[in-house]
């Protein structure tokens, strides 16, 4: 069985790896962050607009179109990249501790469900106000 491309997916996915939030995105975009969750849903994603998000994650956009999280595992578990297009295997010194990574997106997690619980509780008092 093939499998798809969700180039949505894969642009939330380097978007998280990266440490950005949909918000932080959504800023560099000139967009709001509603268009961004958009843009991360969707199966397809315009040339232009792709080009605008790998821009702002600093990828090139074919990283975007052939991000591969099993890829990047192997990477990551072999410090080897194997080039599909020449058939030829490069070593890679890797840089990225697995560990470090999942600590900081577990981190950002944390700050973005903060930042949406203040939001809540602001609403929540406005609401009260008017009662």
């Amino acid at each position: 069985m093939a499998e798809t491309t969700h180039l949505g997916r894969k642009i939330s996915r380097l978007r998280e790896l990266r440490g950005i939030t949909q918000e932080t995105l959504a800023e560099q975009l000139g967009i709001s962050q509603q268009a961004v969750s958009k843009i991360e849903q969707s199966e397809q994603v315009e040339d232009t607009t792709l080009e605008r998000v790998a821009k702002a994650l600093n990828v090139t956009p074919s990283a975007i179109r052939n991000f591969s999280e099993e890829i990047l595992f192997n990477l990551i578990q072999n410090n080897t990249f194997h080039d599909h297009s020449t058939a030829s295997t490069t070593n890679y010194q890797c840089t990225i501790n697995p560990i470090e990574k999942i600590t900081e997106l577990y981190d950002a997690l944390i700050k973005s469900e903060r930042e949406k619980l203040a939001l809540l509780e602001k609403l929540m008092e406005k609401f009260n106000e008017k009662k």
